[in-house]
């Protein structure tokens, strides 16, 4: 008897081990078909750029933007449809309201601000002279403070620095003409390219739910439940950044345009558009928004253009530390070294436009990660 004994327990022994480590061979083989994915993603990039297939789609999604502006604005404002039609009203009526509040909208938003930024602009446009001239004196007066350092070849220095700003200038006012001219054909060219977006998008939205089913039905019946709340799902996440980006771009124009005008920085509404537009791209927007705005203020005076950097700091700190996680923290849910190796992936490979999608790409491939794994449990944690 004690015999027996021993030997069960012995034996349940060898089973706790053997489950303990079929455990932990499992989770490593999870692991190692993830890092697969991710090596053969990679290489999948490094062979399309090594093929100079950028540039192609580059050219095809030019051509058929029209589309990818329908999709998503049909995509967009569908759940107000769909919320419309609960309330008994018809999908068609529901989306003529739709178009009905947007355009109007999108008519005051215009009529409100363009008048302003169009001033703005030629106000900034009639003070580039003196903007040059006043910080090639602030420059010429800084390089007479370092002639006192030692070792210090500051002639040179001054030399090379006005030579490269009177260069800049000139090119500036010979190629101004074309600048303007290219930029009015850009803006129509966008307008006209929205316009038909616009209409392709109303068209998607009055049978955009069914589209959406229609698409499904032709998946196996086994997947089709599983696709439509993954696609509910990611779609919701989607939406949600969206949603936290444009509240977010919002408040830091009006929280920077407020600023400048505080400081007396000139064509200040203008200057704030242009931080809350590059803010969308995280971490490096605030900065690349913030730069002709600091070089404008220093070229009104030192007082100025310190005054507008302190500007740009504090609403970044504040924007980056504060309203930015709280806007974030209920929309991706995404960890900042997950963005920032995002951000570094996606800018090495398509640039500033990689690193404007990366976040939400990333939150897409999140919620697929968490949706798979949750039915599958692909990756266990034990407590």
């Amino acid at each position: 008897m004690m015999f027996n004994k021993i030997k069960k327990t012995d034996e349940k022994l060898d089973t706790v081990k053997l489950n303990e480590l079929i455990s932990v061979s499992r989770n490593l083989l999870k692991i190692i078909y993830v890092l697969i994915i991710i090596i053969g993603i990679y290489l999948l990039i490094r062979l399309l750029k090594e093929l100079n297939a950028k540039e192609i789609i580059i050219t095809i999604l030019k051509t058929i933007s029209p589309l990818f502006i329908g999709i998503f604005v049909a995509w967009l404002f569908d759940p107000f449809v769909k919320y419309l039609k609960k309330k008994g009203i018809k999908r068609s009526i529901g989306t003529l309201i739709t178009y009905l509040i947007l355009i109007t909208f999108i008519a005051v938003v215009v009529g409100s601000i363009i008048p302003v930024l169009s001033e703005q602009i030629n106000e900034l446009v009639k003070i580039l002279p003196d903007v040059f001239d006043n910080l090639k004196t602030w420059l010429d007066n800084l390089f007479d403070k370092l002639n006192n350092i030692n070792n210090l070849d500051v002639a040179s220095i001054k030399s090379e620095t006005f030579s490269q700003l009177e260069h800049i200038v000139t090119n500036l006012t010979s190629s101004l003409p074309t600048i303007v001219v290219d930029i009015a054909k850009s803006l129509f060219s966008g307008i006209g390219t929205l316009l038909i977006g616009l209409i392709i998008g109303f068209y998607l939205l009055m049978s955009f739910d069914n589209a959406n089913d229609a698409i499904i039905t032709l998946l196996p019946k086994k997947y089709q439940k599983d696709t439509r709340e993954l696609s509910n799902e990611v779609n919701t996440s989607l939406r949600r950044f969206i949603k936290g980006a444009l509240i977010d771009a919002s408040l830091i124009f009006v929280v920077t345009s407020i600023g400048f005008i505080l400081v007396g920085l000139r064509a200040p509404l203008l200057f704030g558009l242009f931080c809350a537009i590059t803010n969308i791209i995280p971490y490096a927007g605030p900065y690349i928004g913030g730069i002709p705005a600091v070089i404008v203020g220093f070229s009104a005076g030192p007082v100025t253009g310190f005054l507008t950097l302190i500007v740009i700091v504090v609403v970044q700190v504040l924007e980056g530390n504060f309203l930015q996680p709280f806007i974030m923290s209920k929309t991706t849910k995404l960890h900042p070294v997950t963005i920032i190796i995002g951000l570094l992936v996606f800018g090495y490979f398509f640039g500033i436009i990689g690193m404007a999608v990366a976040t939400p790409v990333i939150a897409a491939f999140k919620t697929i990660f968490v949706f798979f794994n949750e039915k599958y449990s692909w990756i266990t944690y034990n407590d």
